[in-house]
């Protein structure tokens, strides 16, 4: 299972009932955070999640929606008793961003590991999670995401007795073990059948719609995207300012074909955005407006290969 949270929806600044725009997932013990933008300590509490499991945060640019909430984030996780590594992704010069972040933050128990995105697309496997970075359009350097969880075939026990498996090594090679006993070597695929369909989310804020992003967001079970603007009228400050607008993002939902759409990061001028819906929807039928605190647990499909 893996559970996702969007915890903030708002675009440029945090509103009463609309914080900044951030998103964690939680996976098998490890939870990993997307951006932290001024009041992300706040919308943790709200969600009733914690802060000591958080093992990765990526950032998507350097705008301050985005990243200024990051020194109470570490100092909190520090007083909760981490001792544990954090691993830290983002654009180039992310290090150099966060320690300057870090001058009001200067002593933790825990360190960080930046993993720092130089080219147009790079993927980290860490904890369980496949993470597939890929950039944007806008008007600075700016990443989205794709997060994955693959999932192994079926254990075949006609395959291991066909092949003379021993019965004490079934455990291991389903958890993907290689053994070697009495001069022969047992892998998994002999034990199991094809990969079966795994999990997919993809997060993307502050951009103009690209093909990369539909090519990153292809199939995905979970779809996040900016919708800064739901006004018609405001296409053109769209354009201008490098964002999107709701129809723009459903789109490219629908050309991804994804299952389900989420939409984020809102300017703070939206307001009444359900009126806007039915003609996103016109677009990409399951298409939701995101709101703080919004959660699913996204779980495998049990009929499918």
């Amino acid at each position: 299972m893996l559970e996702v949270c969007l915890l903030g929806t708002a675009g440029m600044m945090p509103l009463p009932n609309r914080l900044l725009t951030s998103m964690m997932l939680r996976y098998n013990g490890s939870s990993l955070l997307v951006d932290c933008g001024e009041g992300t300590q706040i919308a943790i509490k709200k969600a009733g999640l914690s802060f000591k499991p958080i093992d990765i945060l990526c950032i998507t640019h350097f705008h301050a929606d985005h990243i200024s909430g990051l020194p109470g984030l570490l100092l909190t996780m520090g007083n909760a008793g981490r001792t544990e590594p954090l691993t830290m992704i983002g654009p180039k010069g992310l290090e150099k961003t966060v320690t300057a972040l870090r001058t009001i933050a200067p002593e933790l128990p825990f360190s960080i590991e930046f993993l720092e995105i130089e080219g147009p697309e790079e993927d980290f496997e860490i904890n369980g999670y496949s993470i597939h970075a890929f950039r944007v359009k806008h008007n600075v350097t700016c990443y989205g995401y794709s997060f994955s969880i693959s999932r192994q075939g079926k254990f075949s026990v006609e395959d291991a007795k066909a092949q003379n498996v021993p019965m004490k090594l079934w455990n291991p090679l389903q958890k993907g073990e290689t053994i070697q006993l009495d001069g022969v070597t047992y892998t998994p695929d002999m034990v199991l059948g094809p990969a079966r369909k795994g999990l997919k989310v993809t997060y993307c804020t502050d951009s103009r719609p690209t093909g990369e992003i539909v090519e990153a967001a292809r199939e995905s079970d979970l779809f996040i995207c900016e919708g800064m603007y739901a006004e018609p009228e405001k296409l053109a400050k769209a354009k201008q300012y490098k964002h999107m607008t709701f129809y723009e993002a459903a789109e490219m939902a629908k050309q991804a074909c994804v299952e389900e759409l989420w939409l984020t990061h809102f300017s703070p001028s939206l307001v009444r955005g359900e009126h806007y819906m039915p003609k996103v929807r016109e677009i990409f039928s399951n298409a939701h407006l995101g709101k703080d605190g919004k959660t699913i647990e996204l779980v495998f499909r049990e009929d499918e290969a």
